[in-house]
């Protein structure tokens, strides 16, 4: 039996901001290395992601940290938690 009070521990991501050009949503550049079944070689795998940015403050080539939230529409799960680094201007 679950304890009602406990939540699930939600999933937090790093990524690079690719589009801000939505309102109070960003697309966000997950990138991970997977190694080959066979081969042991290193591939880079990639994945976008949809973050709500409620003060529309990223820009493009942000790092921000993503927090996994509840559904907010067909393709947002996610949110930003805070921008790590500030893309050069």
């Amino acid at each position: 039996m679950t304890d009602n009070n406990t939540e699930k521990a939600l999933r937090t991501v790093e990524g690079r901001v690719v589009s801000n050009k939505m309102d109070k949503t960003v697309t966000v550049l997950i990138e991970r290395q997977v190694k080959h079944a066979l081969y042991g070689k290193y591939l880079r795998r990639s994945t976008k992601l949809h973050a709500h940015d409620a003060d529309n403050a990223c820009k493009e080539g942000d790092i921000v940290r993503v927090k996994e939230i509840a559904p907010m529409s067909k393709t947002k799960n996610w949110s930003v938690v805070e921008i790590v680094s500030r893309a050069a201007e």
